[in-house]
């Protein structure tokens, strides 16, 4: 039997070589995975040309994915240094990379990007669109955007953020509230500053038919944009972002009806007491649909520190149900990202997805955490520091002052807690002189 997505294939009972590496990654039976993924509850992002890409899955049952964001900007278009936190990247096995360059014509950078990473890669083709058709945004027309999708679906991108749901319902929504932060997606703020410019419904809302025509061609996931996600926690769960999701409810089915895969994307800033009660309404108004989260970054004082914030909120929505973690590196709010920025970005995200994997009982999750106790036990350095998230910086630490007593650290020396409890059981004497 032929199919055209990954989807198709799964609805049809059809096994990939996809669906064969995602399932031996997650330990999870191979049927098992094809039904979660003929559910559209889980979606393996895999475009038929990039063929570089090391297929992951994201959704129910499956390990908590981390995305890293990165890009040219008008006042940094360095693509070397970008290409550098791709490699970065790369190296800490971060499962996904979304390429947010809005500035010059990005073509040759994405088409390196996607021949050398084997995360799989997502853009915003509206961030590229002004730039990629050299006009004006208020001359763009409907058809306009349409080629940029499908120029970036023709070079390999596996997904891509289309802000669909921010149709004129919604719009109403969010004019009758009383916000602090207004619109703070940009592409959303685009669509919204196009729409009423123009005077025309959202052309991904309107001509969606035609967007999954060219997403189903190349099997590109649709990552359905939250234009309306709160932007401070004042305006978190408010009637704007709910009016926005129950649309991109909506859109969810019609992308399934079609065999497109979908990732459903979330806010955005947020209270703690509200995470649970977001995770819950996503999967319900999006049946199951994996959910995609920009943190949530849990308050609005802590610029220089959101990647900690992030990961608070990030670690909570996971351990909820949240799939699909976007990382926020300190310099969120500030600047573009340094390559630093984006190395503690990619380590606060994974502590957060990794813990929430042990919160909700993901497959072997706790492994490696047991091992780390065994090594610690036995104060095996070496072991420890290659069972760390980030190995290097362990051992920096460590190394950086050095215990004088080689079976424990400077900090606690011949009084560590580990060598008097070893020795004891042992039947040695404890001795301090």
């Amino acid at each position: 039997m032929e199919y055209q997505t990954q989807m198709e294939a799964a609805k049809k009972g059809i096994i990939t070589k996809e669906m064969s590496i995602v399932a031996k990654k997650e330990n999870m039976k191979e049927e098992k995975l094809r039904e979660l993924i003929a559910n559209g509850k889980v979606v393996i992002p895999a475009n038929i040309h990039h063929k570089s890409l090391s297929p992951e899955g994201i959704g129910e049952g499956l390990k908590t994915k981390i995305n890293v964001n990165l890009g040219i900007s008008g006042d940094c278009p360095e693509y070397e240094k970008e290409m550098e936190k791709v490699k970065m990247a790369n190296d800490y096995g971060v499962e996904s990379i979304m390429d947010l360059s809005n500035y010059g014509k990005t073509h040759p950078f994405r088409e390196k990007l996607i021949d050398f990473s084997k995360a799989m890669i997502g853009t915003v083709p509206m961030y590229d669109a002004i730039g990629y058709l050299e006009k004006e945004l208020k001359e763009i027309t409907a058809q306009d955007f349409l080629k940029v999708i499908e120029a970036h679906a023709k070079e390999g991108v596996d997904f891509m953020t289309i802000h669909a749901g921010i149709n004129r319902r919604a719009i109403e929504s969010f004019k009758s509230c009383e916000r602090l932060t207004n619109i703070v997606s940009r592409g959303g703020s685009l669509i919204f500053a196009w729409m009423e410019m123009t005077g025309n419904e959202n052309p991904f809302y309107e001509y969606y038919d035609e967007v999954l025509e060219i997403l189903r061609e190349y099997d590109v996931t649709i990552s359905i944009g939250d234009a309306l996600r709160p932007g401070s926690i004042h305006d978190s769960s408010d009637a704007a972002q709910i009016a926005e999701l129950i649309e991109i409810g909506k859109l969810t089915k019609r992308a399934w009806e079609r065999d497109v895969q979908v990732i459903v994307e979330g806010p955005g800033h947020m209270a703690i007491n509200e995470i649970a009660a977001n995770v819950t309404l996503e999967k319900r108004l999006c049946y199951g649909a994996p959910f995609y989260v920009l943190g949530p970054i849990v308050t609005d004082i802590a610029p220089g520190y959101d990647h900690i914030t992030s990961a608070i909120g990030g670690a909570i929505a996971a351990s909820y149900g949240a799939d699909f973690l976007c990382y926020v590196t300190p310099a969120e709010h500030l600047r573009l990202p340094s390559v630093e920025d984006v190395r503690e970005g990619i380590i606060a995200s994974k502590i957060a997805a990794h813990a929430a994997d042990i919160a909700k009982g993901v497959s072997n999750a706790r492994d490696r955490d047991y091992k780390m106790s065994d090594a610690r036990c036995r104060l095996d350095w070496e072991e420890m520091f290659s069972l760390a998230i980030d190995e290097k910086k362990a051992r920096e630490y460590f190394e950086s002052l050095p215990p004088t007593e080689k079976n424990s650290c400077s900090m606690c020396g011949k009084m560590c807690a580990m060598r008097t409890v070893n020795k004891t059981l042992k039947g040695e004497e404890v001795k301090f002189f």
